[in-house]
């Protein structure tokens, strides 16, 4: 058995044909090794490649060139042993509405073969909290459960790699927490997760790594913490006194927020500058500094630095 959950060979995904106007890349070349028992992120801005990723791995959509791999098994050469190695949540729910919870898992786990006496399905029902729901019509269900039913169908057949895309996007505070916990639970047991999504927050708290992509490319992927730490970015906030110039001149590479009652945010690379130039600078603008503070970078810094540095 390979030590990689998902392995990603020079994958690339086009449409079009070269010589159109309409040709474009989706997904450049990606090379990938997730390991095993991993809670893996995937990052990136609108239209970097995620989904056009997700779908491939779901088999909706047909990669251009390259190999994908899941628990070692080859997505073109062993696609039944692959299928059953992984489960993907996608966005969209699309649900037969004459069919219950119950049904819909009991159905799901019969097209993956799974025995009826290896079927899990109350228990799923009940880590989703919809055990109450088990045998009611679909179209009486909330958004909500149905997202969360989504998951028990990518559950059923016990995958040893769960998809996440875009999980806890629209749904309350609580449903997330109630999900997390479960993705926990099964992370702890071995089960690798691989997510996408938007809450960066989450993706910090959540991913021992994280890649993250933009245009279509790779460009950066790496433990969650050394992804940060790696960074040489540095924030700080100055509450002022005096007037403060909208053409300070400032040095190269440094970007500045202003906030309300005479506060400012500053933004910049701790290699180009150091904190007592920082000072002296607006010393030198006659702006007296009453309060200074540092702040570490978070994942949102990072990413938007990062996909920064990526269209530049």
């Amino acid at each position: 058995m390979s030590e990689y959950s998902l392995q990603l060979e020079n994958l690339s995904k086009t449409y079009g044909h070269k010589d159109e106007e309409n040709f474009v890349y989706a997904l450049k070349g990606l090379d990938l090794k997730v390991n095993e028992g991993t809670f893996f992120g995937l990052l990136g801005p609108n239209g970097a490649g995620k989904s056009t990723l997700i779908n491939i791995l779901a088999g909706l959509v047909i990669k251009s060139t390259g190999v994908v791999k899941v628990q070692g098994f080859d997505q073109d050469s062993e696609i039944r042993s692959f299928k059953r190695s992984i489960g993907v949540v996608p966005q969209e729910t699309n649900f037969d509405p004459f069919l219950t919870p119950y049904e819909s898992l009991d159905i799901q786990a019969g097209l993956y073969g799974v025995k009826k006496k290896d079927r899990k399905i109350n228990h799923i029902l009940k880590k989703l909290g919809l055990q109450k729901k088990a045998n009611a019509y679909m179209r009486s269900l909330s958004g909500g459960m149905r997202r969360r039913l989504l998951i028990g169908k990518a559950l059923v057949h016990n995958p040893k790699v769960i998809i996440l895309d875009e999980p806890t996007a629209g749904v309350d505070i609580e449903l997330r927490e109630m999900l997390w916990s479960y993705m926990k639970e099964l992370n702890a047991n071995g089960t690798t997760i691989i997510l996408t999504t938007h809450y960066l927050e989450e993706a910090e708290s959540l991913c021992d790594q994280i890649a993250i992509l933009d245009d279509g490319k790779l460009i950066a992927c790496s433990n969650t913490r050394d992804l940060i730490e790696r960074i040489n970015l540095k924030i700080v906030h100055i509450k002022y006194n005096g007037v403060l110039s909208k053409n300070l001149n400032l040095p190269k590479n440094i970007e500045i927020k202003e906030h309300e009652n005479k506060r400012i945010s500053i933004s910049y690379n701790k290699n180009d500058l150091k904190t007592d130039e920082l000072i002296n600078f607006f010393r030198s603008k006659k702006v007296e500094i009453l309060d200074l503070s540092t702040e570490e970078p978070d994942l949102a810094d990072i990413f938007k630095l990062l996909v920064k540095k990526s269209n530049s």
